[in-house]
């Protein structure tokens, strides 16, 4: 595929730079076709299968997977091409190297094949997001299927492993509250992982989630019952005027995990959070890592796929609430002006180690 001899000259024109990017852009297909096919063999549990780093053959790898041959075949064709899989052509046998398994499968410390999902799941809703593009508005979160789902697994690589060791201990004086006994809100909490996980650690705290999507907290409800967890409850809620409607002085932790920028009205969810919040309470926030102005986010390692997702879910969906629909990156400053305009006066922010995606926000009264 070339274009670049084609070009008629034009004034200035740099075609070392057009062939640079010609070369990127055609990478870049490849890489989002590998992408597709990581997805279907996550989902399908084809890299868990291969994880042992064993060689096997396709029709062997079906038969244990119990998925149709042709399809795993062509599926370990393309992984083949991409590098991923080694093949032998010998004895037909494909085999996945450990240190790719590692990555991309339940053998390591995270499963980064999660992430491979969004792509082809936001996908699906390009046509309603175009049309938003010539009209205006968003796309309501019951176009999004399976969107609470991969959110789960995503929290799974980021906040579940990490919430006791490195996630609580940065407000020092929560264990050991929620080990006396407190009262905790989760909001915007989707299937509420990290609220159970909580209320199992900490069996004299009381926990209580909201979320907007009645899926997401059917879920989470009936997964509680599933754990014997009486002392979690989940409601579905809209927060769009939580800033009236929350219970002043009612909790003494609050957290919201990747919701804040979701939100239609964010600064009265983040005003409703503060009138909730215990004088001496915490306010734990993880939210996205970024600049609140482009130019700052061109060196940020996921800065592409977040402002995709952005445009595909996070700002849409807000918009479609009618809402300010600030999007994924609204970035350090805006977040800062926000939580400072919601009347929080001791804030502090965070990176992780594990973690380059996101920031983690302490915020007392």
């Amino acid at each position: 595929m070339s274009t670049v001899q084609q070009q008629q000259p034009i004034s200035d024109f740099d075609t070392t730079r057009a062939a640079d990017f010609e070369e990127r852009y055609v990478k870049a297909l490849n890489e989002g076709g590998m992408l597709q096919l990581v997805s279907l063999g996550h989902r399908c549990g084809l890299l868990n299968r291969l994880a042992d780093g064993e060689p096997v053959t396709s029709s062997e790898l079906a038969h244990r997977s119990k998925l149709d041959e042709r399809y795993v075949r062509e599926w370990l064709g393309g992984l083949t091409a991409a590098g991923v899989v080694e093949h032998d052509p010998d004895t037909m046998t494909y085999r996945l190297p450990a240190e790719y398994a590692a990555i991309l499968s339940d053998q390591g410390d995270a499963n980064l094949a999660v992430f491979a999902q969004y792509l082809p799941l936001l996908g699906q809703v390009e046509d309603d997001v175009l049309d938003c593009f010539h009209h205006g508005g968003g796309v309501p979160y019951a176009r999004y299927h399976r969107f609470h789902e991969v959110m789960a697994e995503d929290s799974g690589q980021t906040v579940l492993p990490a919430l006791f060791d490195a996630i609580l201990p940065l407000a020092p004086e929560l264990t050991q509250r929620l080990e006396l006994g407190i009262r905790v809100l989760d909001l915007g909490c989707g299937r509420g992982m990290a609220l159970m996980k909580m209320a199992e650690r900490f069996p004299t705290s009381r926990f209580v989630g909201y979320d907007l999507s009645q899926e997401a907290i059917g879920w989470a409800s009936e997964r509680a019952i599933q754990l014997g967890l009486s002392n979690v409850q989940f409601q579905v809620r809209d927060l769009t005027d939580f800033d009236r409607t929350a219970e002043p002085a009612c909790f003494d932790f609050v957290v919201t995990f990747d919701a804040i920028h979701d939100q239609a009205k964010p600064l009265n969810l983040l005003r409703g959070i503060r009138r909730t919040l215990k004088s001496n309470g915490v306010y734990l926030a993880q939210d996205i890592h970024a600049s609140s102005h482009h130019h700052h986010d061109r060196g940020h390692p996921l800065g592409t796929l977040l402002y995709t997702i952005s445009v595909m879910h996070c700002m849409t969906v807000s918009l479609a609430q009618g809402g300010e629909g600030l999007g994924t990156m609204w970035g350090r400053e805006r977040a800062r002006d926000y939580f400072t305009r919601a009347g929080f006066g001791d804030i502090e922010v965070h990176q992780l180690p594990h973690d380059v995606q996101n920031d983690y926000w302490v915020l007392r009264p």
